[in-house]
């Protein structure tokens, strides 16, 4: 399952949405600041981020430049604790799913989480322009539901 860590007033995190909703892919939207994120979960994003602290936490962010804080140099538990108590230090939207992580709205690194089978009949759809309004798709796409419901 796909999960999508958003803020309320965020361009991003609704250009983000409105794409995973128009590409039919279901996701579970977390609000940063409406619900506590677990540790499990940050740690998760760490992991599958190539640049650990450096792709999720934002330098820009006031926490961050108005004060003396050394995020590298943190303990693990020391850095999961800074983000729960001030989750505005992450950049958004932040897309997670079982295998990858992507941070911010970026129109071609999204569609790696498009699934393989849609992106399969995307490609070889002889209306490629136009894929999600020619009816080979929309009816393969409907066998897809079939049998991924079985």
């Amino acid at each position: 399952m796909i999960t999508i860590y958003t803020s309320p007033s965020c361009s991003s995190c609704k250009k983000v949405k409105n794409w995973f909703n128009e590409m039919g892919i279901p996701f579970k939207e977390k609000n940063i600041f409406g619900s506590v994120l677990n540790p499990a979960e940050l740690k998760d994003i760490l992991a599958k981020s190539e640049n650990g602290t450096d792709d999720i936490i934002s330098k820009r962010s006031n926490i961050i430049k108005n004060s003396n804080i050394d995020i590298d140099s943190m303990s693990i538990n020391e850095l999961i604790q800074f983000i729960k108590e001030n989750p505005s230090i992450l950049k958004r939207p932040i897309i997670v799913d079982d295998r990858r992580i992507q941070v911010g709205y970026n129109s071609e690194e999204i569609r790696t989480f498009i699934p393989a089978a849609k992106r399969i009949a995307m490609r070889n759809c002889p209306h490629s322009e136009d894929c999600d309004n020619c009816k080979k798709a929309k009816d393969f796409n409907k066998y897809l539901d079939t049998i991924s419901q079985k």
